[in-house]
Parts: C-alpha cells; structure tokens; sequence
C-alpha cells in the first residue's frame, strides 16, 4: 500500500469514526422530563378522554411506549415513597423512604420525610433536604457522571415531592409555600434563591391567581360530562380561595398545574437546559387528586375539571419543548404515585364488614399482656401507624429476647378483632416468602417498628393518641408508565411493570449508571 493509499484509508476511518460518534450523539436526548402526577389514575384519564386536547394525553398514548399494567412492588404508598422509588430505581426497603411521616425511635416524635434541622428554607419557613434517601437517584447519578455539568432541577406544588425528585445532588428544587403562594426553596442546594425563581414569582405571583380568580369548570362540557354515578344532573362549582389554608387548598385544585408548568419552562429557558452535549434533566410533579383531599363524591366535578386542565398543561409542556428543543431531542416520562384519597364509606349502613382498630388501644393490652408474663413494666415504648414499637432496653433489662417478644406479640395480636395479618421486623429481615414481598419492600429495619399490623379490608384503623385515622383497602389503582419522544416507538403493553424499572430505562437511554441501589431490568 502506497502513501497516498495509507493516506485516503486513514481519512476513511477518521469520517467513519466521527460519523459513529455523531450518531451516538444524536440518539441521547438532550433533556429528559421526568414527569409524576400525584394520584393519577389510568381509569379516569381515560374516562374523561372526550374532553381532551389531542396534544396532551392523547399524544402521550398514541404516539408513546405505554405499560398500561403499572404498580408499585411495596405496600402502602404515598407521595414521598412513590416519588422516592422512582427516583432511586428501588423500594424503601433499600431506599428508607416508607411514607411521608415515620417515627423516629431515639425522640418518638413523627418524622416528615424531607425535614432536616440544619436547613433553612429559602422565601419560606421550611427548609428540607433529601438526606433521608439513603440511596442515589439517577439525577444523582448524571450529575456524578458528567461532573457536575448537567442541569437538574425539579418543581412540584409540594415541598417533598419536590426534595423526593431532586435527590442529593440537583440545582435545586422548587414548591409553593403554604403560607405566602411563591415559589420557595431550601438552603441545601445553594445559599440563596436562584434569580430565575425571584423572576418568576415577579412575573406571576401567585396571590394574583388565587385572590383575583375563582375555580370554575374550564368549559361548558366539562359541567355537563357525566362519568360517576348519579342520579341527578351534575352541578357546577365555584371555588373562591381565602383565609390561612388559601393557598393549601389552591395546591390540591386544578388550577396549580398551570403554574407549575410555567414555572418549568421558566427554569428550562432560564438555565438554557437540552442545548448542549450533557444531557440535563427536569423533574415535574402535578397534581390529580380530589380538592382539599376530600372524598371523590364530594367533588366529582372538580376532579374532572383537574384531568381536563391537566391535559393541556401537558400538552403546553410537551409542545413548548419540543418546539424549543426539537422533538427527537426530549425525552417524557410520565407515570403516578399509585395511590388515591380513600372516600369515607358507611360500611356499616349497607352490613358490609367493618369495624375499627384501635392501635393504641392495642398497643396497651399488649404491654399489659408481657406485663402477665414477665412482670409489670413499659414493654411498649410507642406506636405509630399501624406499627408497635417495644421498649427494647426493657426487655435486655428483663433478659428476654427479641424474638420471643415478637413471637409472643405476634400470637397475641393475631386474636384482636379487625387484625388480618401480623409480621414480625424479625420475620421481614430473614424470610424471602413471596407472600410477604409487598410488605418486605415497604418495609426498613432503622424507621419502622418490632410489630406490623395489617388490619382487615373495610376496618379503620384509628389512633386516640394522635387522632390518626385510616380505613383499610386493598384496592388496586391503575395507572400507566409512559414514554414518549426521542423517536422511540409507538406501542401498548400489558405486560405487568414496576415503577422501579423507569430509573433504569432512564438510565441506559441517557449512558449513566443506575442508581447505586436499584436492581431492576431496564424495561426497553
């Protein structure tokens, strides 16, 4: 081979080469937008499809990969565990995040999953951190990959959904305040305010919406559309904001969405996210839940209205950054937290089953049950939940095991009326039973107590201590994971998925590790 021959082979390969790594390029998407609906349900969103757009959740389905059979591999589930799970790939078994509220055993005082004493809150009262995830996110994980370079931030209407999705290493994470409407933040992820928020709530305070506007029915139709049972003609509503809980109540109504869509396409143009090599990622959590966390056939109107102005929030998202970005350079996500308000149901007006479970009551006649066997002393240092945690310097002081205390707690707890199951912390740590899987995973040795109790279908569990008050369900809520963009394929499956197979997609579309715990197949 002669000079010029080398010569010509060389430059073959190097065009090659670039081609290669062009294509590489092209096919990361730039901006990934994480987006979790609080409450969403696959059965409403569907139901109210006549009312939508057809660049919201019509887009999403028929342009998108839809798992139409999602759930979650852990029981029970709220906004902080869900949004958690997501995140970190995992379930809080690993990731310690077992719901919004835990007692701590060293102070048995009630824990908020992202407070934290040595933050301050940035335009608000509360600070918070993500310090009790006790695992990386895979935002966690492209920061660590690109050093730092890639942007990360996440808005939602709710402090711990927002802390939950940003993960330790975010720019920031953003919510509105209880108490004044703006925009807020914490001291963790930077000493000050970041000057794109101050704009923003410059620009559109909130107080203009909630006291210059009532929350009404979008349209005519959304009035008139019947989908719940009723006997009569549905009626309009008019919801006026006002006094101290103004702008809770403005978090739980259709209206928030629209703030927190502008508030992220604000952040998005603000901080030029998806216009450079490094794959950035903005996390979004809205809201689908009932007004004022009241039960649903208290306002079946305003929950339609919510999905109805939630769809072209969606697709206001959805349009606005595929036409900045391009749309084979953004990559959606979409899915739900997998959880609803439960209705107050009269059972007992129709002879269905029920009762209520009295945990401190319980948790009382089991101190004085250990106090018959082994002499009268504090055996039972709290409970929380439907959880009992015992005194264990008690019983080292008394020289009696662990385990025995659980096994005899657990035969004595499984004769109360309303009981349906009962697990030992011992009895989750050692036993793989797949029977005992759901329970397993939402389950962690250093926030939850000796003794779990699972209490029976259409039973209320109730706590006079605290005034905590639950009714037991084991309904299955439906809800989808969604992907859509990046020239990703259109297609429906049924195949039964969980939620923390998205992290690992995530991952793998965007070239990072997943998350330090997750052990989940990536689901494409």
């Amino acid at each position: 081979m002669n000079r010029r021959q080398r010569t010509l082979t060389l430059i073959v390969t190097l065009v090659s080469i670039l081609n290669i790594e062009a294509q590489v390029i092209q096919q990361a998407p730039r901006l990934v937008v994480n987006i979790t609906v609080d409450q969403l349900r696959a059965d409403y969103m569907e139901a109210f499809s006549p009312l939508y757009t057809l660049d919201g959740f019509k887009k999403l389905v028929n342009k998108g990969m839809v798992f139409t059979n999602a759930s979650y591999s852990f029981a029970p589930v709220d906004c902080s565990s869900a949004i958690a799970s997501v995140q970190t790939g995992t379930t809080p078994y690993y990731n310690s995040i077992i719901g919004n509220l835990w007692l701590d055993r060293e102070t048995l005082r009630p824990v908020y999953s992202v407070d934290d004493k040595k933050t301050n809150g940035l335009q608000t009262d509360n600070g918070g951190s993500p310090v009790n995830i006790c695992s990386s996110t895979f935002g966690d994980e492209l920061k660590a990959t690109t050093n730092g370079k890639a942007k990360v931030y996440a808005i939602a209407p709710f402090r711990n959904a927002a802390i939950m999705a940003a993960g330790h290493a975010a720019d920031c994470a953003v919510w509105i305040d209880d108490n004044t409407g703006d925009w807020c933040s914490t001291d963790y992820y930077g000493g000050e305010l970041p000057q794109w928020l101050k704009s923003y709530n410059a620009i559109n305070p909130t107080y203009r919406v909630v006291s210059g506007s009532a929350w009404e029915p979008e349209n005519q139709y959304v009035g008139k559309y019947n989908y719940f049972l009723r006997e009569a003609a549905p009626k309009p509503f008019k919801h006026k904001f006002s006094g101290d809980k103004q702008y809770v109540e403005y978090k739980t109504s259709g209206l928030v969405n629209e703030n927190v869509t502008k508030a992220a396409l604000h952040c998005v143009s603000s901080n030029n996210m998806g216009v450079d090599g490094v794959t950035d990622l903005l996390n979004v959590v809205y809201y689908a839940g009932n007004f004022n966390h009241n039960a649903s056939g208290e306002c079946q109107m305003e929950l339609q209205d919510t999905y109805v102005r939630l769809d072209r929030q969606i697709a206001s998202l959805i349009s606005s950054l595929e036409l900045r970005l391009g749309a084979k350079n953004v990559l959606f996500v979409v899915t739900s937290t997998g959880y609803a308000d439960e209705d107050e149901i009269d059972y007992a007006k129709y002879r269905i089953p029920t009762g209520t479970f009295y945990i401190n009551r319980t948790a009382s006649l089991l101190n004085m049950y250990f106090g018959a066997l082994w002499g009268q002393g504090k055996y039972v240092e709290a409970c929380f939940g439907s959880q009992i945690f015992l005194n264990h310097k008690q019983l080292e002081n008394k020289r009696i095991s662990l385990t025995d205390a659980c096994q005899r707690a657990q035969e004595f707890l499984s004769m109360v009326s309303g009981v349906r199951n009962v697990f030992t912390s011992l009895q989750l740590l050692a036993n793989s039973n797949p029977e005992f899987v759901k329970v397993r995973n939402g389950f962690n040795p250093s926030r939850c107590g000796d003794i779990l109790i699972e209490v029976s279908p259409g039973w209320r569990l109730y706590n006079e201590d605290n005034m905590q008050s639950q009714l037991s369900r084991a309904s299955y809520i439906p809800f989808p994971i969604i992907f859509y963009g990046c020239d990703i394929k259109a297609e429906r499956v049924s195949i039964p998925v969980t939620v923390e197979r998205i992290a690992p997609t995530v991952a793998k579309a965007i070239r990072i590790r997943a998350p330090n715990a997750c052990s989940a197949e990536p689901l494409f």
